[in-house]
């Protein structure tokens, strides 16, 4: 069996406040590459604490790997209006001496099952960067269907060209 078949175990665990320390090795200059770059810390603590309340309109976890229990990235969901319809849009990373391990797959893969359960919205959508072939390929590996390219806004005043990846849950 090769290094890459072998998959890591994982567990995806609610956001915490003592995630706030994953939360800043996440916004490395390389994580935030296909994020529009990194934020201050003003910018981090405010994100922490978005995370924290998020729970009326989605939730955010951290990523924990295992045998080691230690923190590989976080992934998560949240509502949204897109073409004039509600959905749930799923974001995740995973930081890079965990990444190729399958953790990515894994989370993502975790999190659109409690998201089924919900039976809340139709679909889910991720966005990203049409140069991020890595999260690109998360999502064809689980059966997201390529819409199309689109302009996306984020972070909030900044537009990145993106994929729009859509899950159909029910």
């Amino acid at each position: 069996m090769s290094e890459r078949s072998k998959e890591t175990k994982i567990e995806i665990k609610r956001w915490e406040d003592s995630d706030l320390e994953l939360l800043f090795q996440l916004n490395a200059p390389e994580m935030m590459e296909h994020l529009g770059g990194t934020e201050n810390n003003e910018q981090i603590l405010k994100r922490h604490q978005r995370y924290l309340q998020i729970e009326d309109k989605g939730c955010m976890f951290s990523i924990i790997s295992f045998p080691e229990a230690d923190a590989a990235g976080s992934v998560g969901y949240w509502q949204k209006v897109w073409n004039d319809e509600y959905v749930y849009e799923i974001g995740w990373s995973v930081l890079p001496s965990f990444q190729g391990k399958g953790i990515a797959s894994q989370a993502v893969k975790a999190l659109i099952e409690k998201v089924k359960a919900e039976r809340k919205y139709k679909y889910i959508h991720a966005f990203p960067s049409i140069n991020n072939s890595a999260s690109n390929a998360i999502c064809r590996k689980l059966g997201f269907n390529l819409i199309s390219e689109c302009e996306f806004e984020y972070p909030a005043g900044s537009f990145m060209r993106c994929n729009d990846w859509c899950l159909e849950l029910e």
